[in-house]
This record gives C-alpha cells, sequence and structure tokens, in this order.
C-alpha cells in the first residue's frame, strides 16, 4: 500500500509537506520520498524507513529542502518520487498504484528502444513505468488519462511541475485523492486528517478518474470525474486511520457500525470484549456497546518500536512481530470468557498465536469474531498483502481440503454465501484450525450497510469475487 501527500504554498512548503507524508506513515514501512521545486529548481530525497520512522530518517531535510511546490511519500515497494525529464519538461511523480498488467507495458513501451532501471527483485519501479506511460503522449493531461486507462489494477497520481500540481484519482475511485486549502496554500493527499492539525480545511475529494492541477490560489479540473466508482471497502475496515474519512463516511464511525450489526447477530455468552489493536478496537466498542458486555483490552499492543506486521518481507518476520507487539494483562485474561474482534482473518497465522498466547494466559474460552467476511480471493487491485498465492488465504485453504482439491469459482461462490451449509462447513473447519472455542464472520450485507453508501460504489472482489 502506500499514501501521498502535495502542497503548493505562497511560502515555503516544506514543514506542511514534511508533516503532511508523516500522517500518512501507517500507510507503509518501506520507503519514503519528498521532491520540492523552488527558487533553486527541483530537490528530491528519499530514504528506506524499514529501520526508523519517517520523521527521523527526514529530519535533516526539514532544515535543508525550499520551495513552494511539493509532493511526499510512503510506500511499501518502489522508491519514488522519481524524478524525470522528457519532452514534457522536468516532472516529479509518486504514484499509488497495483499494475497487473505491467509485464506487457513494459515489453510494449520497449519496442520504442527505450530503458528502464530494474529493482533488486527483478521488477520495474511502477512509478517509473507511470512516468513512461505519460511520456507516450504530447502533453501531460493525454498522458495522464493514457496511463488510467492502460493500466489494469489501480492509478491515484501526484505529479510535480513549476507550475503546479497535477492530482489525479485511479478511474474507478478505488484509492481516494482529497483537497484542503488555507490562506495561500492547497494540499492533495490520501488521507484527510492529515492536513487538518497543519491549518487546512476541507475542500472536496476527487471523483474517480478526475484530474486537477493546483497551485497556491486555485484548483482547475482537468478532466471531469466519470460516473462508476469501485472505492476499496477494506480501506473503512483496516487500511484507514481512526480520524480518516473517505466519501463522507468516517472511518472510526462505520467500524463502530461493524461492531454493532456483529452483536445483532450473536447471541454467544461471554466474559468482555476485546478488538485486536488497532483496527479492531473500534469494531469491539460497538459490539460491546450495542450488546451491553463489557469493553476490556486483555493484551496492549507496543507501539513505539513496532509497525503493522504485514509489513516485513519475510512471513516469519510477520509472526514474530505480531507476537512480540502484543503484551498481556493477565490480571484481565486470566478465567474469563473473552471475544476478541480482529479486523480480518487472512492467513490466520496471527490470530491462531494470539488465540494460543491468551489461552496460555489463562484464558476460559476465547471466541472469534472477524469484522470483514471471510477473505476468498485474492485483491486484484491494492497491494494490502504480500501473498504470492490465493491458496494462502485460510479460507481458500480450508475450502480446498473440504472439497478435495481446486474448486470453481461457482463453488466459491456457495461459500460465500453466508446463509448456505458449505459457508457453515468452512467456518467450522477455520474454527477447528485456528483452535478457536466459536468464530462468527460479519456478513457482507452488513458491512455494506456499515459502510451507508451504495454497494454498487464498493469494491467487495476479496469476499465475493465479482468485479
Amino acid at each position: 500500500m502506500g499514501g501521498f501527500f502535495g502542497v503548493a504554498s505562497q511560502e515555503n512548503c516544506i514543514f506542511d509537506l514534511f508533516f503532511g507524508t508523516d500522517y500518512h506513515s501507517h500507510l507503509g514501512t518501506r520507503r519514503a520520498g519528498m521532491a520540492v521545486y523552488g527558487e533553486k529548481g527541483f530537490t528530491k530525497s528519499i530514504h528506506s524507513i524499514e529501520g526508523s520512522p519517517f520523521r527521523t530518517r527526514f529530519e535533516k531535510e526539514l532544515g535543508e529542502l525550499e520551495g513552494n511546490f511539493g509532493i511526499g511519500c510512503i510506500s511499501d515497494y518502489e522508491a519514488q518520487p522519481i524524478l524525470m525529464r522528457s519532452h514534457h519538461g522536468t516532472f516529479a511523480i509518486t504514484t499509488i498504484s497495483k499494475i497487473n498488467n505491467a509485464d506487457a507495458i513494459v515489453e510494449e513501451i520497449l519496442k520504442g528502444r527505450t530503458h528502464f532501471f530494474e529493482m533488486s527483485n527483478g521488477e520495474i519501479n511502477s512509478t517509473e513505468l507511470v512516468a513512461a506511460l505519460i511520456n507516450q503522449k504530447d502533453n501531460l493531461i493525454d498522458g495522464i488519462r493514457y496511463a488510467q486507462e492502460t493500466v489494469d489494477g489501480s492509478l491515484s497520481m501526484l505529479i510535480l511541475t513549476p507550475k503546479g500540481i497535477y492530482a489525479a484519482r485511479d478511474k474507478m475511485g478505488r484509492t481516494p485523492v482529497v483537497l484542503g486549502k488555507k490562506d495561500g496554500a492547497y494540499c492533495a493527499c490520501f488521507e484527510s486528517f492529515s492536513y487538518l492539525n497543519l491549518g487546512y480545511e476541507d475542500v472536496r475529494e476527487l471523483g474517480p478518474g478526475e484530474v486537477v492541477v493546483f497551485d497556491a490560489n486555485q484548483v482547475k479540473t482537468l478532466v471531469a470525474p466519470g460516473d462508476k466508482m469501485k472505492i476499496c471497502t477494506f480501506l473503512w475496515v483496516y487500511y484507514g486511520y481512526p480520524s480518516a474519512s473517505y466519501e463522507g463516511v468516517s472511518v472510526e464511525k462505520m467500524r463502530y457500525h461493524c461492531g454493532t450489526l456483529l452483536a445483532r447477530r450473536d447471541n454467544v455468552e461471554v466474559d468482555v470484549v476485546a478488538g485486536v489493536p488497532d483496527s479492531g478496537t473500534a469494531h469491539a466498542i460497538g459490539y460491546a456497546n450495542e450488546a451491553g458486555i463489557p469493553f476490556s483490552r486483555p493484551f496492549i499492543k507496543y507501539t513505539p518500536t513496532w509497525p503493522r506486521s504485514f509489513m516485513p518481507t519475510m512471513q516469519n518476520q510477520r509472526n514474530l512481530i505480531a507476537h512480540m507487539k502484543l503484551i498481556p494483562v493477565h490480571d484481565l485474561i486470566r478465567g474469563q470468557r473473552l471475544l476478541l474482534i480482529d479486523d480480518s482473518i487472512v492467513r490466520g497465522t496471527q490470530l491462531r498465536e494470539t488465540t494460543e498466547f491468551l489461552y496460555e494466559s489463562g484464558a476460559k474460552e476465547v471466541h472469534i469474531r472477524p469484522a470483514c467476511p471471510p477473505l476468498l480471493f485474492g485483491c486484484k487491485y491494492l497491494n494490502f498483502s504480500r501473498s504470492t498465492s490465493e491458496l494462502e488465504l485460510i479460507g481458500r485453504k480450508v475450502i480446498e481440503e473440504l472439497e478435495g482439491g481446486e474448486v470453481s469459482r461457482e463453488v466459491l461462490a456457495e461459500y460465500a454465501n453466508p446463509d448456505s451449509e458449505k459457508y457453515q462447513n468452512m467456518l467450522d473447519a477455520i474454527c477447528k484450525k485456528l483452535n478457536f472455542t466459536s468464530l462468527l464472520y460479519h456478513r457482507l450485507d452488513d458491512m455494506l450497510e456499515s459502510v451507508g453508501i451504495e454497494k454498487e460504489k464498493l469494491c467487495t472482489y476479496c469476499w465475493d469475487g465479482r468485479e
């Protein structure tokens, strides 16, 4: 995943750029960068943030970089922003993307006898690839539109030029781009809350496929938004910071609604309700309030040094961090019947270890309530998991065990139906495999109701396989 922040100001923009970018740190932990344009031209800086947070690595740049226009990003994969010189002039670009047809695009562009820098993993930097697509056209606007239409997956971007910053949202609106404003400055970003403490106020969210350009004084729409949208529903369930909102829907409020509707479907007898920190906490509060069962924090996440556990490259590192970052409060665990809400179950490894560690700490029962339906399909549109195969998903693994081998999409549709016998068999098998006392997933229809916007505007592919 990743996040970005861009600002155009009548004054030096680096302070706002620094902190605005830093507010996206929950979206990535591997690479970060900033690029600015001012009287001295373009300047950029990129660092690895795997060993230290953004603010620590870029503190030096806060005193050295200077310019009125700037873009910054947090990334899990490629180093960016990148600086390009082309027939469009010099520009810096940062993207949030997943490009499923990258190999085909590279092969086509290489026919023009150009070249790409190859990363250490043998892949092409996807932001460089997007820049190459833009450079296929005679002007930036046509180039941006061409890139949006060519990429199979998702693509949102910020482009820094001497005349202003271009902001473009994915053609289906799968990821957000939000505009903010204060006296003498405009900004564009992924997370709507990132500019609030910097004195900005909301302007609006870009629509699907919309392209704008802005400077310190105005925002101009270059490409009008499209009619169709498929924003990722997982943004509310997991990715989004609690203070963020997408399409006018608060992340924290949506999670309360999730917990409320989960409780209405449940009749289990437990002593306390708890959430797996951090994203499971709000879901648990909603459940506890609706069910009238005390909310508790039987384990605490040690936040000063541990990042999100899915970020490290190796699975064994993720597992280790998932275990080490949770500190038990034994007095709140011993002899208790616990109902635990997590945002989701992906592979199941971390939640199984968490459950075992609760039993070891004296829990009498551990009932699991994921805040979204079973994940049955690998995401085609966002880089939210490093899974190399759908069979790493615990739901798919169990289904193949139950069916005795590979299954068709028609059979998977039966397992995705919460009212079917196959669905219940899948839940029973997952519950047994992961050693839960009981298991009840949030239903897809209830989850969509928790968001509260039209179903056709929400992407649910990872749960039901529907494009």
